[in-house]
């Protein structure tokens, strides 16, 4: 008997010093630098480039949506033009408060004394103008050469706003994330086009939907304890719990594969697929950025509905997607 309680207690100090070991490794190693090339863009300046950048951003790349305070949100919904002057939080319990930064070139607070490859950087890698990693986010590496320049152009075009935002508060979970490695800055997977033709083609459906819009991080399955995908890409079950931002209600993102049984386009024709996008929101406090991505053109919602119409069928049913305030979203 004696022995066994010998055991158990060098068990729990064992146990007590690996623990504390590892507490102080994620809290001395969390807030690490990386290095990423800077990618050799330039601000366009012309007038057309600036349009196209500002069709972008208060579209399909939707940075009008998240780039803009708390206290906005309901104005922005309302139809009025908000200045992109950051302070968006996202809560998540044990990875942290996450704030936008503010995108206007304000030289105190803003982007105003960046570069326009240190801006680029963080678009395209994910690593910030000091060398941290930036949260995973915004899934925009693969944006061409072109549009990032017209997007860097229009941000510079903007009336500057001083608005100072304060920093990321990581949870633990979210410091483990970083010290570990698990949530770090990604680069595209290939070369990114130097330019994209904008038409009505499959191929630039795919550009939108994987390197502009963020539909796949939204629309697959992911693991919360590590933030990585568990699910078939865009078959849907992408998980948003309630917040303050959603007005309580919680939402599980629909399949958008084309399987006859489960996916929820299956049934939709183009038009009918262009005429949702044009109606705008509908559900009060869904993360979908309705505000941005009603402003598309047709050729875009026929790209995107012709790329997403010719994926291979997954079948995974989503029964529910919206969810009443005080009901708990399934767990998978």
């Amino acid at each position: 008997m004696k022995t066994f309680v010998k055991i158990l207690k060098w068990t729990g100090l064992v146990l007590l010093i690996v623990i504390a070991g590892l507490v102080l490794f994620i809290q001395f190693s969390w807030n690490r630098d990386y290095e990423a090339p800077f990618p050799e863009i330039a601000a366009a300046t012309d007038s057309a480039s600036i349009a196209r950048g500002a069709y972008l951003a208060n579209g399909i790349s939707h940075c009008n949506t998240c780039h803009i305070p708390n206290d906005k949100i309901d104005a922005l919904v309302a139809g009025e033009k908000v200045p992109m002057s950051g302070g968006l939080e996202f809560e998540i319990p044990g990875f942290g408060t996450f704030r936008t930064p503010n995108i206007t070139p304000d030289a105190e607070t803003g982007i105003g004394k960046l570069s326009d490859a240190e801006i680029a950087r963080a678009i395209r890698y994910g690593v910030s103008h000091k060398g941290k990693a930036m949260v995973p986010f915004m899934s925009f590496q693969g944006m061409s050469d072109t549009d990032l320049a017209c997007v860097i152009g229009y941000l510079r075009s903007l009336e500057p706003v001083s608005h100072k935002v304060e920093d990321h508060e990581f949870g633990f979970i979210g410091k483990a994330l970083l010290a570990f490695g698990l949530m770090k800055p990604v680069g595209p997977k290939d070369t990114p086009e130097k330019f994209v033709e904008p038409d009505t083609t499959e191929a630039y459906g795919r550009y939108l939907v994987y390197q502009m819009g963020n539909c796949q991080p939204c629309h697959t399955e992911v693991d919360m304890a590590t933030m990585q995908p568990k699910g078939p890409e865009l078959a849907g079950k992408g998980a948003f719990p309630a917040d303050k931002l959603t007005k309580g209600y919680s939402f599980l993102s629909p399949n958008l594969t084309p399987d006859p049984e489960t996916g929820v386009l299956a049934d939709w024709t183009e038009t009918h697929f262009i005429e949702r996008f044009k109606q705008g929101r509908v559900h009060e406090g869904s993360p979908m950025p309705w505000e941005s991505f009603q402003n598309l053109e047709e050729l875009e919602l026929k790209a995107i509905y012709r790329f997403l119409m010719a994926q291979k069928p997954v079948k995974n049913a989503v029964e529910k997607t919206v969810f009443e305030p005080g009901e708990s979203l399934p767990r998978s």
